[in-house]
């Protein structure tokens, strides 16, 4: 769980894991302002703490690098922000453990347009979503109904193949390893998950979700020059 000031939700998220299924869990804090790490404390939680604030990115690359060093099979990346519906955990990973896909998503636009937004997610959010995924779809073959989740799950080898590492720091970085996960075609699924948004939620607003979008939108553009190759970016090279 990459966490940064996510005091007001960690404790409902936690809650939620079935603790049944997974082998450990772990949040990487990224140098929160509030109470986060004391209430992961509180929680039995084992801490990780970015050397300094790092970003959404730079969080995940840290959590990725210390699963595959304890021998992960699969990881799941779950958001501390409640958004997401952590019991959906085992539906999330059984195509993985099964062996039929890679990488799986938990999607909030699988359930209906009517779902998603009486779960509160702001119309322009949803919009802007919707765009998107279709774009990205188009330029990485996917056929997916939401490629912005904070819900995922990866097979080690998923992780040890892409070059992560290289990616931003940033928001986009989940756009990135999805670019990267098409180049190595990987077979990605997804499973639909209930939509819950309130302020608490989410702190991007307006403007950072509108860089979000044009960054992403540059990610395919670097995608296709990769693939058509008009110029090779180590970033879509595989690790091994």
């Amino acid at each position: 769980m990459p966490a940064y000031n996510a005091a007001k939700t960690l404790a409902k998220t936690f809650q939620d894991i079935p603790k049944d299924k997974v082998a450990e869990i772990i949040l990487g804090d990224d140098c929160s302002e509030d109470q986060t790490i004391l209430i992961a404390q509180s929680l039995g939680l084992e801490v990780l703490k970015t050397p300094c604030n790092l970003g959404y990115g730079g969080n995940q690359k840290m959590l990725y690098q210390e699963a595959l060093r304890r021998g992960a099979t699969i990881v799941v990346l779950l958001h501390p922000d409640w958004q997401y519906d952590a019991t959906k955990i085992p539906e999330l990973i059984a195509p993985i453990a099964a062996g039929e896909k890679d990488v799986m998503l938990g999607s909030r636009i699988l359930g209906g347009r009517a779902g998603t937004l009486a779960g509160g997610m702001p119309l322009y959010k949803y919009l802007s979503n919707r765009f998107l995924t279709l774009v990205e779809n188009m330029t990485f073959n996917f056929s997916l109904s939401e490629l912005h989740t904070g819900f995922r799950a990866f097979s080690a080898p998923v992780l040890k193949k892409v070059s992560y590492e290289l990616n931003s720091n940033d928001f986009v970085f989940d756009s990135e390893m999805l670019a990267q996960i098409a180049v190595q075609k990987f077979r990605v699924g997804e499973v639909p998950v209930p939509c819950r948004y309130f302020p608490e939620a989410s702190e991007i607003n307006f403007w950072r979700s509108s860089c979000y979008g044009l960054q992403t939108l540059l990610v395919c553009l670097k995608f296709m020059l990769h693939k058509l190759k008009i110029k090779e970016l180590e970033q879509f090279i595989a690790k091994c």
